[in-house]
């Protein structure tokens, strides 16, 4: 089979981005995904903020695992940097990678079968090390690639589509990335690019370890009257907390004097402008955020927006102290100082 291959000439009035590309620039091949899958959704949404955001594509590094999600990176940033690991693996390889190469903005595509399950520890060290990265989820609840077996995420009393009850608890990945230190977490849907593209855009501005679990229907297995994972489940329970109205420099930043307006500075010296939807939710409260989610799910809701935000989050590489030029671009002097500077070393160990 074989499938169309997107032209690589642009109409010359398609707009363009402070740094010159259009919005094609951005994308990547042809999807092979389902129809209506929430996933291209989601694609569409990356594409739309990195243009956005004016970054230049080569300046992304795009690593994934394995699952319907894990090839989504095929679908944006084609001329971006790009690493498809095995089950599961997908923190560990971009952690290397980012240790090597502080300059690239790291952007890790998982599952909820990638991460939720074979790939449960390393989330877990990814979010608590504060490795900068974007960690975002594509949660459909379902093993797609394996016919629809329920995945961890999926919410117990959920039906599957042949009939099935899952009986399990559900792993909430916003709530465990809350919990192991993540500075920057949030939740959306793949069916809300409004509230999806500001969130994607405040995670790469972000200094941290950012993570933004995206529901996102899966048409062919969990899209049907019982799944908490549907089109029509999620609009009808979507519960949102805030909305990011825009991310500028600060210097370009002009706040409203609104009680319903918060202003976040975050690291880089970019401001979040958020808009409360949620009286009571504070984003920098990161024990309130935890409650606020388990409130929401004890009332069949689900919350989505910007649910924590820490505005004085330091990187992995800050906490080690680590060079700031780049280690893949240090020479063999730098790497090695010799035997002077190892017995130094080894004497401070002592």
């Amino acid at each position: 089979m074989t499938y169309l291959a997107k032209p690589k000439l642009h109409h010359p009035s398609l707009a363009r981005n402070a740094v010159g590309y259009t919005r094609r620039d951005y994308e990547g091949k042809v999807s092979t995904l389902c129809a209506g899958c929430g996933h291209d959704a989601i694609s569409a949404a990356i594409v739309q903020a990195c243009w956005q955001l004016d970054i230049e594509p080569h300046r992304v590094a795009k690593l994934s695992g394995i699952g319907c999600s894990s090839k989504t990176p095929d679908y944006f940033l084609g001329a971006s940097h790009g690493f498809n690991t095995v089950h599961g693996r997908m923190p560990s390889v971009l952690t290397g990678a980012y240790l090597a190469n502080r300059d690239l903005l790291y952007l890790g595509i998982s599952g909820d079968g990638d991460s939720a399950s074979i790939g449960l520890g390393q989330f877990a060290h990814a979010m608590r090390r504060g490795v900068r990265m974007v960690y975002l989820v594509e949660n459909n609840g379902v093993y797609g690639l394996t016919k629809g077996q329920f995945s961890a995420t999926a919410d117990p009393g959920s039906v599957a589509k042949k009939g099935a009850t899952n009986h399990d608890a559900a792993i909430d990945l916003a709530a465990l990335a809350l919990q192991l230190g993540a500075s920057f977490v949030a939740r959306s849907f793949s069916g809300d690019k409004t509230q999806l593209v500001p969130l994607i855009e405040a995670a790469m501005r972000h200094g941290g370890a950012a993570f933004i679990d995206v529901i996102s229907p899966c048409v062919a297995f969990n899209n049907h009257a019982g799944s908490t994972r549907s089109y029509d489940h999620v609009r009808a329970h979507n519960e949102a907390l805030n909305r990011i109205d825009f991310i500028h420099l600060a210097a370009e930043q002009v706040v409203e004097g609104s009680p319903d307006v918060i202003a976040v500075p975050q690291s880089d010296g970019s401001t979040l402008r958020l808009r409360k939807v949620a009286a009571d939710h504070d984003p920098t409260d990161r024990l309130g955020a935890m409650n606020a989610l388990q409130r929401r799910a004890a009332a069949g809701e689900i919350a989505t927006g910007l649910l924590y935000v820490d505005p004085t989050a330091t990187d992995w590489h800050a906490a080690q102290h680590t060079a700031a030029q780049p280690l893949n671009m240090l020479d063999e002097a730098a790497l090695c100082p010799g035997a002077a500077a190892l017995a130094q070393i080894n004497a401070g160990l002592r």
